[in-house]
């Protein structure tokens, strides 16, 4: 009985606190619901829905919806995501598998990338992209992700690769297979896990990046949905609700991903390796 007890009580801290977790995204959506005038009223739903906050915010910006703008930022993301998965598990490959000269050095080097505050890099960075034409372009923000796709995860990928037997790399070579064909037909498949998670960072990192975006995008067609919803604040008489309402439809996409590939997430974080 006592065991029961404590179990009830357990769960019922745990449905206790998660309720408190949870208020500020209740209050997101019961303000994204009400008028300007009612923000300040101490209650989380409105006594009338406005249901047309979310219409018209939609179509906010007149000459392009919202539609739009998650297109721009979804093919940005589709982008940065292909290239920092890839080039960062190449990376770690080589890092993990192959012998070279200076290996330990350079990776020494990688890992204290890791502590540069990315501040540092932004004049330099704008001024080369500037010089090239690049600017009010999605190549500033996606080019990046191509060179290895961040010391973090090369470092995360060559943790997890180096729990894989080299057993494995062997018996491929004796069967006549190379060193991309060993990459890509047997370490990529068993780091599907550490692939999961670096894809899910790089999505929602990337995709929360606005000051990358607001510094190199100005037009508004190629506007990212953080670009688009910093217009509701420029204007004179803002409306909030509206804001509100679209700022909550812009998180969805990374609470998708999350849900979706949450199994793969957990996994690769747990573990570094295989198991067994």
């Amino acid at each position: 009985m006592n065991a029961s007890r404590v179990k009830l009580t357990h769960h019922l801290f745990l449905a206790l606190f998660s309720l408190l977790m949870l208020y500020p995204v209740i209050w997101w959506v019961g303000a994204s619901l009400k008028k300007t005038a009612e923000l300040s009223l101490p209650t989380i739903w409105p006594a009338t829905p406005m249901w047309e906050n979310y219409s018209k915010g939609w179509h906010f910006s007149g000459d392009y919806t919202f539609a739009h703008f998650f297109g721009n930022t979804l093919l940005m993301e589709l982008g940065n995501v292909a290239g920092g998965v890839f080039t960062a598990a190449l990376v770690a490959y080589g890092f993990s598998r192959l012998r070279f000269k200076l290996r330990g050095f350079w990776f020494s080097i990688l890992l204290l990338t890791m502590m540069l505050p990315g501040q540092v890099t932004v004049v330099p960075q704008y001024i080369l992209f500037n010089k090239l034409g690049w600017v009010d372009s999605y190549v500033p923000l996606v080019l990046p992700h191509f060179f290895g796709g961040g010391a973090f995860f090369i470092f995360l990928l060559v943790q997890f690769i180096r729990g894989i037997p080299r057993d494995l790399d062997e018996a491929a070579k004796i069967d006549g297979t190379s060193v991309y064909g060993i990459f890509f037909r047997i370490v990529l498949p068993l780091i599907k896990p550490a692939l999961v998670t670096v894809a899910i960072f790089t999505f929602i990192w990337s995709w929360d990046d606005f000051f990358a975006q607001v510094l190199y995008i100005s037009s508004v067609d190629k506007f990212t949905v953080g670009l688009a919803l910093r217009m509701f604040i420029d204007q004179f008489d803002i409306q909030w609700g509206q804001l509100l309402a679209m700022s909550l439809l812009s998180i969805l996409p990374s609470v998708l991903i999350f849900l979706f590939a949450q199994k793969y997430f957990v996994e690769g974080i747990a573990t570094t390796g295989l198991k067994g």
